[in-house]
């Protein structure tokens, strides 16, 4: 082993000396942009409203100067009532109807199958009306919507489900300044109930042209024009703004981050991109509007920066350039070039977004429809990372040969390890086994985008140990168990221990692919190795040694994974904060400042995870895993003494600690990393990416490696630990029923070829996930699953505290307790950390009373 580990040292120090971080290289394109068939008018419109509709993209109204000559050379502005459809991204625009009226310059969105416009302006004024518009047989049908309080042009609006909000704008073409209303309507109420709520108005100047955007439920209000006369003057002046504001159901308004610049007039709303950015492409900064009436056709155009603006780190960052292309007639011929357009609304339209048209310099329109679709980054892994990763599959396979070489063919070293296993490999594993690939991603994630609360969910192991080896742990080891649930049939009877294996068995099984697929979804983005690849080669290896070698592989190579995947995070969180010129300092100080080490909401909410609510579910959830849990407690049976088997549990309890504080440090480093650098921050990426992606696209080739074979490490250590877990339990607990009278070594081989099967199951489902391109039906299946674990927990703190409680009671209170989780989760908000006191409690009390109507079963007593 040294003398692989001596290679890799090497390795690592090369890629140190030699490699810069890559936050140092330009940040790469997120969009690939097109365009789809021009508009069919020479000029183009501003101002239109546009959406889709039964698959159709619809661009309806607007404002161009028809005969081509701007209001300088005499031109007059007209309206438009067109209703434009596209039909499929390489067909041809065809009228479908009119509008009400001739009207622009209002807002507009998609809401359900329908396009919505409110309010707008004309030759006659500005208008409250608002309806919807539906795309139906080739035409467009109209219904109305209720009018808003008042009148209104040039406001911003965005949709938040079936909320639509409208923000700003001015009431009559004559007002001097804009206005600051707010306000929101509820689409999805029948048609006869709806109405427009005023709420509260937005901090700030008043503004027109302001850019909307919704992101997580919070509606926010970017930029603008606000505009005044001074005294004794009859002209409008304008002032760029360049603040931006958030409104949160409930709780109000609240400043954020100011913009790099002004983007007044830019497309809207916003692109919603990832789960914490919004993107403004271009805009009006004001740097020509003092000089528009010198320029005139010399006008260079608007910005062509997209801004993205980070709802967790609140930082703004030049993410990208719009598709600018200038020919040499563009003054004289500007529909021959490529401008980016202001005054025009943004759709998402079969999956790109969609800026139709709009005003590309003062008083010219543009007929061309741009499209912007979402791209990733290419991969930064490099052969030195791969070198890496293979010195560590190598590492696998090498402590897999050893161990199968050694192992005797018997159903006790494969399951229990023949009872030899030290007591800090044992609680290394345990620690591995429970530490998933999901959490090294997910508890960054959490740190970064909030703060240190369920910091202490974790430390609830500490307080959970004693009483796992006081209580717990003598009665699994004098009864000598191989399956955990074979004490309930002691305890109880052999139904219930039927009971509890076969919910263990739904439960891990069913988990078994998730826990491959989604952690390969990660490594195939960040290595750019297909996912089947990634499914497959895991699988395979993770099976091979676990077959081979049974608990022992699994165990020894659980010891080895832990040591990467710590290493991987630490030597992560040393060089985040080695990027920063503040270093560790510049990490604790910025974020206690902004709050992101609070460890506690002191509060009484039980629907959020406030203190007594993290301790109480905490607690019982630690307990539900290390009492119940034939991963765990399998871990803690291969040791061979019950003394042994008290270290390896406060072993992986004190390994937690530690444990927890690199990993929540890493996403707190993290946030405050991409407040200094928000352009490396991957506008399209998911809370849970950001910590691969700062591996993938930041570290240095070698330890990026390193770091991704912690990843690896994590999944095969979570795979086989289930998968050994399975074939225990099936082993032990459901073969003898089927082959009563077989031997040892048959049981042996069984449970080998049980071990092959359920990896090439767990593979299968993840395959399948894969071809589903959606998680959201498992995720909901694990959830209802999932409630039976701690009705599982339930049966053993009944077991081994309430002597009264009996076989039927037990089953009464599991069926009782599962039905009642099912109910509270479904339809009431109280916080998830409390479903396994839910559980518990109802499970032992119900449990109790059932054993005591029952007569006068005996309760064993063990």
């Amino acid at each position: 082993m040294k003398k692989l580990i001596l290679p890799l040292l090497l390795i690592l120090g090369m890629s140190f000396r030699t490699t810069v971080s890559r936050g140092q290289e330009a940040p790469a394109g997120y969009f690939s942009w097109g365009q789809l068939p021009v508009l069919p008018d020479d000029h183009g419109f501003a101002g239109s409203f546009a959406g889709v509709s039964n698959n159709a993209l619809l661009v309806a109204g607007g404002a161009n100067f028809p005969d081509g000559r701007a209001p300088w050379n005499g031109g007059i502005k007209q309206w438009h009532d067109q209703v434009w459809a596209l039909e499929k991204p390489g067909g041809q625009w065809k009228q479908a109807g009119k509008l009400p009226m001739p009207l622009g310059y209002g807002v507009s969105a998609t809401w359900r199958d329908a396009l919505v416009c409110v309010g707008g302006s004309n030759k006659d004024g500005h208008t409250a009306t608002a309806f919807l518009l539906r795309y139906t047989n080739g035409q467009v049908q109209t219904e109305p919507l209720p009018d808003l309080p008042v009148t209104s042009a040039n406001a911003s609006g965005a949709l938040d489900g079936d909320i639509l909000y409208i923000a700003g704008g001015t009431e009559t073409p004559s007002d001097t300044t804009a206005v600051k209303y707010f306000w929101s309507i509820d689409l999805s109420r029948p048609a006869g109930s709806r109405q427009w709520q005023i709420l509260p108005p937005f901090p700030g100047p008043a503004r027109m042209l302001a850019v909307a955007g919704v992101q997580q439920h919070h509606f926010y209000l970017f930029s603008g024009v606000h505009t005044y006369t001074l005294p004794g003057e009859a002209t409008i002046r304008r002032t760029f703004l360049a603040d931006a504001w958030c409104y949160e159901p409930g709780k109000g308004w609240r400043s954020v981050a100011s913009l790099p610049h002004a983007a007044a007039a830019a497309p809207s709303p916003a692109f919603t991109a990832g789960q914490s950015q919004l993107l403004i492409f271009g805009g009006d900064d004001g740097r020509y509007f003092e000089q528009s009436s010198q320029l005139k056709e010399q006008h260079p155009g608007f910005s062509d920066d997209i801004l993205g603006y980070n709802t967790i780190t609140d930082t703004w960052a030049v993410t990208g350039h719009m598709p600018v292309q200038k020919a040499g007639d563009s003054v004289t011929n500007p529909n021959g070039s490529t401008w980016a357009p202001v005054t025009t609304p943004t759709v998402v339209w079969q999956g790109q977004l969609i800026i139709p048209g709009g005003e590309v310099r003062p008083a010219t329109r543009t007929p061309r429809i741009l499209t912007a679709t979402p791209t990733q980054p290419p991969s930064g892994f490099r052969l030195t990372d791969w070198m890496v990763v293979g010195l560590y599959f190598l590492l696998v396979v090498g402590i897999s040969v050893v161990v199968s070489r050694n192992m005797q063919n018997t159903t006790s070293d494969f399951f229990l390890g023949g009872g030899k296993i030290p007591w800090w490999a044992a609680g290394l594993s345990i620690f591995g086994s429970k530490l998933s690939a999901l959490t090294f991603i997910a508890i960054p994630a959490k740190a970064f985008a909030t703060d240190w609360v369920y910091f202490l969910n974790n430390m609830m192991i500490v307080v959970v140990a004693p009483l796992i080896v006081y209580f717990y742990l003598p009665y699994f080891r004098k009864l000598k168990l191989t399956s955990v649930y074979e004490y309930l049939a002691i305890r109880f009877s052999p139904g219930v221990k039927l009971l509890g294996s076969f919910t263990f068995l739904v439960f891990q099984v069913s988990r078994l692919g998730i826990v491959i697929y989604l952690p390969a979804l990660v490594l195939s983005a960040v290595t750019g190795v297909n996912i089947i690849i990634c499914i497959v080669a895991t699988s395979a290896i993770t099976t091979a040694y676990s077959a081979s070698g049974g608990i022992e592989a699994v165990i020894w190579t659980e010891v080895m994974q832990v040591g990467v995947l710590l290493g991987g995070a630490l030597l992560s969180l040393v060089f985040i904060s080695h990027s920063l010129d503040g270093g560790f300092g510049q990490v604790f100080t910025e974020a206690a400042a902004h709050g992101k080490f609070r460890l506690a909401i002191l509060q009484w909410d039980i629907t959020q995870p406030v203190l007594w609510v993290i301790f109480v579910g905490g607690f019982l959830t630690q307990l539900v895993t290390y009492s119940s849990d034939q991963v765990v407690v399998q871990r803690y049976l291969t040791t061979s003494t019950e003394k042994e088997a008290r270290q390896s549990i406060y072993t992986n309890a004190l390994l937690v600690i530690p444990a927890s504080l690199i990993f929540f440090l890493v996403g707190t480093a993290l946030w405050v990393y991409f407040r200094h650098h928000p352009a490396n921050l991957n506008p399209h990426g998911n809370t849970d990416d950001v910590f691969p992606w700062y591996i993938s696209q930041q570290l240095p080739a070698g330890l990026a490696g390193l770091v991704i074979a912690g990843l690896f490490a994590a999944t095969m250590s979570t795979i086989s630990s289930s998968m050994n877990a399975i074939a225990t339990v099936i082993t032990t607990d459901f073969y003898p029923l089927f082959r009563p009278a077989a031997d040892d070594k048959q049981r042996f081989v069984f449970a080998r070829r049980m071990t092959v099967i359920l990896g090439v199951l767990g593979c299968g489902i993840a395959l399948y996930l894969v071809s589903l391109h959606n998680t959201s039906i498992w995720d909901q299946y694990l959830k209802i699953i999932g409630l039976f674990g701690g009705c599982l927990a339930g049966m053993f703190l009944a077991g081994i505290f309430i002597p009264k409680v009996n076989a039927r009671g037990i089953i009464t209170g599991f069926t009782i307790s599962a039905v009642s989780l099912y109910f509270v989760q479904r339809y009431t908000t109280i916080n998830f950390f409390l479903y396994p006191a839910v559980a518990v409690v109802i499970c032992v009390v119900t449990g109790y009373l059932a054993s005591l109507g029952t007569g006068r079963e005996a309760a064993q007593a063990v």
